[in-house]
């Protein structure tokens, strides 16, 4: 049974993001265009409401209270998807494959908000004030609800 869910994101930028339940994993694809040159923080957030713009999303989704990390360590909050890298066309393409984020169980993003950040996610290592909790991405350009995709 293949599991899917889609996230259309609104804001300064646009993109549309899709995820599938691969067994234990989630392949996260999409594109989101009208980026600035450069790598820009993409995470999972908490909340799917955006009721006061992207700041509801609230934190990144962190069910188990771990320090902000990379998608590649394994102590990282479930949300921590790193970084996308739009070109001078000011397109990022995602191409994601991911065991820790899940559409299924106690722990599914499902409900939950995709947000994109101005600026690049320092991966909890850039020694800043907020490295080891948002990545020191800065400002929220875009986000959107996870929903259920048929």
């Amino acid at each position: 049974m293949s599991v899917k869910a889609v996230c259309v994101l609104a804001g300064e930028v646009k993109g549309t993001i899709h995820f599938e339940q691969e067994g234990d994993k989630c392949k996260i694809t999409g594109e989101v265009t009208g980026l600035t040159e450069g790598k820009h923080g993409f995470h999972i957030h908490q909340f799917g409401d955006y009721t006061n713009g992207c700041t509801s999303a609230g934190s990144h989704f962190n069910p188990f209270k771990k320090d902000h990390a990379g998608p590649e360590d394994a102590d990282r909050h479930v949300g921590d998807l790193g970084n996308i890298v739009a070109g001078a066309d000011k397109v990022a393409k995602v191409d994601i494959t991911d065991g820790q984020v899940t559409l299924l169980g106690e722990h599914s993003v499902i409900g939950r908000s995709v947000v994109v950040h101005v600026g690049e996610d320092d991966l909890g290592r850039g020694g800043h004030d907020d490295s080891k909790t948002t990545g020191h991405a800065g400002g929220r350009l875009a986000c959107g609800v996870i929903g259920i995709a048929k």
